[in-house]
């Protein structure tokens, strides 16, 4: 239990982002401990301050997750230093406190999930758990037998060993192979190092299924609300 920013504690609540925090803030609007804040770093205890707004006390907001079909293109972030669109502005206000568990990098698409739950965020993203997420994968040229093993047995890059939980090749031409990957942990640009070092590009790389969710039939840039015991 330790002191967090008013900014920070309002969203890990549930009650709303950062950004409307600030807005509210500036409107002067939210009072700790009776006392009105003028100062998002405000630093505070939730569990032992008291904090209202406009004069009504605040309470954490049920917990709520959602399923993303991030689109290419799409930033996953909550704001881009080259003002390009990011997954935040796929969502209406009422969302917009939800934080990504883990990433999907610009170039990619498929299911992202956004949660106020910590406790799931942490929980799906610590490798000894080993949730599993998969992947339908394009790669310029084509992947042998060889290629097969490498990726399921695993690839050194920079330190760090990189493999598929599962590997199935779906079709293959000497111009593209089309691939389903099943990773149990999410390490960065996994999928395209572990590419990169056999020598071919990756042209599409859509996540299609975490846990148990699976994409469906979302469509880029829809989203749905989902129960945790959907995603475990």
């Amino acid at each position: 239990m330790g002191q967090v920013p008013l900014g920070r504690a309002l969203s890990k609540l549930g009650i709303m982002s950062r950004s409307q925090t600030s807005r509210l803030i500036k409107e002067g609007r939210i009072a700790v401990n009776g006392r009105l804040i003028k100062d998002p770093a405000f630093l505070l205890v939730p569990e032992k301050t008291r904090i209202t707004i406009d004069g009504k006390p605040v309470a954490r907001a049920p917990a709520c997750t959602i399923m993303l079909y991030k689109p290419r293109g799409i930033v996953t972030s909550r704001s881009d230093e080259k003002a390009r669109k990011t997954v935040y502005d796929l969502l209406p206000p009422h969302l917009q406190h939800l934080h990504p568990v883990g990433r999907l990098d610009m170039a990619s698409d498929g299911l992202l999930l956004m949660t106020t739950d910590t406790q799931l965020s942490n929980s799906l993203t610590d490798p000894d758990n080993g949730i599993p997420r998969i992947y339908a994968v394009s790669v310029t040229g084509r992947i042998g037998d060889d290629d097969m093993k490498r990726l399921s047995e695993g690839i050194e890059d920079k330190g760090e060993l990189l493999k598929a939980s599962k590997v199935t090749l779906r079709k293959a031409s000497n111009k593209e192979s089309h691939l389903t990957i099943e990773l149990s942990e999410g390490k960065n640009r996994e999928i395209r190092r572990m590419f990169e070092a056999l020598g071919c590009e990756v042209t599409t790389l859509k996540r299609i299924a975490f846990g148990k969710l699976k994409l469906g039939t979302l469509m880029p840039g829809q989203f749905r609300e989902v129960a945790n015991n959907e995603i475990l």
